[in-house]
């Protein structure tokens, strides 16, 4: 039978999704709203053919249900605006998902509804399935709030205004040596990329006790970041035509100060607070910036993320999960990484493009707030609840030489 708690876990992510899914409006459900993400409707339906294609199409070999909806919901079967284009409306939508959810639970809680599979020994694919689901309901958020983007507040009126700052962060040292990071192949949480568990060398250096926060973005800003060509590298062509010279929710008031507009509504920015939503661009471009400056910051870069992992494991840093974290370096499997015999269950394809996101957000479910998880990103997304931490590198990294 499978352990309960990984079912409470289950259900819990099934009602979060269903919850936003049905307090949403009518026309936000099924609205692509972003490019590169689907619509409410499409994730949650996306999360339901996972269940099924692994439950009921691979477990039990039974397709039928999947076979349905593959063309709507598994990822890369159609262009992701004609799936969100051909989905059914809302209530019909809603119903097939709360049916099959509830068919789920209770195969998963009678073990006698289910055939013997490797899949279910030790409840492996459950583990999977969890942060998947995690992680689109966390892409569900970010799609409330790009809704939430595109209302405006005219009336809100900033109380405590926000002041530029120099960074001023506290940094810990991690000595020069051998360290172990990733997942252990016996861990049933390990994604195929935290695999297989590594032993690096690295130089030493030193890391910010805590992220970027909103008065040291807002120095960057009035410093003239943004127009600043020289700190942005190979990204000036998105600086010039994408770049809208703040993060993703700042918004001004009627007085030119700066407040945040979030999921719960306008909100003033409080200077401590983690910077977030800005893409990686944006994030090199400030550690550029904040290396050129006199202080702690100086000859400050974006970590790589073995030194963010090695950092935690060492408790140099305790994040605490406020912004996923952008690092320096591409999303690349380990050495030694050998890809699941299904391409459904390998966690990612590995491209040239996708940058590496640490730590999780205030809105990531605590089975994602792992220290060995990584996330990935395409450099330009800002929607994804990310901010930043700098390192200070004593000298030329092993990755570079």
């Amino acid at each position: 039978m499978t352990d309960h708690q990984l079912l409470g876990q289950l259900a819990a992510l099934q009602g979060l999704m269903m919850q936003l899914a049905e307090t949403s409006p009518e026309g936000q459900f099924g609205q692509q709203i972003h490019p590169e993400l689907g619509s409410l409707a499409q994730l949650l339906g996306q999360s339901v053919y996972r269940e099924l294609y692994w439950l009921r199409e691979v477990v039990q070999q039974d397709a039928d249900l999947s076979r349905r909806v593959e063309h709507l919901f598994r990822p890369a079967a159609l262009p992701l605006a004609e799936q969100c284009a051909q989905l059914p409306p809302k209530e019909h939508l809603l119903n097939w998902a709360a049916q099959i959810q509830d068919q789920h639970l209770q195969l998963l809680a009678n073990p006698g509804l289910l055939p013997s599979h490797p899949l279910l020994d030790g409840d492996a694919i459950l583990y999977f399935i969890l942060q998947e689901h995690a992680k689109d309901y966390e892409r569900m958020l970010s799609l409330q709030l790009l809704h939430r983007l595109g209302q405006q507040d005219p009336g809100y009126r900033v109380a405590q205004v926000l002041e530029p700052s120099l960074p001023e962060m506290d940094f810990a040292e991690v000595n020069q040596g051998a360290y172990r990071l990733g997942g252990r192949a016996d861990d049933p949480w390990a994604y195929d990329n935290e695999l297989p568990q590594q032993i690096i060398q690295l130089s030493a250096y030193a890391i910010a006790q805590r992220p970027v926060n909103n008065a040291e973005y807002l120095g960057f800003i009035e410093d003239g970041g943004y127009q600043r060509p020289e700190l942005w590298g190979g990204a000036k062509a998105w600086l010039r035509e994408e770049a809208r010279g703040a993060p993703l929710h700042w918004r001004r008031d009627g007085q030119g100060h700066w407040y945040g507009l979030g999921l719960n509504g306008p909100a003033d920015l409080i200077a401590d607070e983690p910077v977030q939503g800005i893409c990686h661009h944006e994030a090199k471009a400030f550690a550029a910036w904040a290396a050129l400056q006199q202080g702690p910051s100086q000859g400050a870069v974006l970590p790589h993320e073995f030194q963010w992992e090695t950092a935690v494991r060492t408790q140099a840093i305790r994040p605490d999960g406020r912004v996923w974290e952008w690092c320096k370096n591409l999303f690349k499997p380990y050495a030694g990484y050998q890809r699941p015999d299904s391409s459904q269950y390998a966690s990612a394809d590995f491209t040239n493009r996708h940058r590496a996101l640490r730590g999780g957000c205030l809105h990531s479910q605590p089975l994602l707030r792992r220290t060995g998880l990584r996330q990935r990103a395409l450099p330009h997304w800002n929607f994804a609840f990310t901010g930043l931490r700098l390192v200070r590198p004593p000298g030329k990294p092993f990755w570079e030489k």
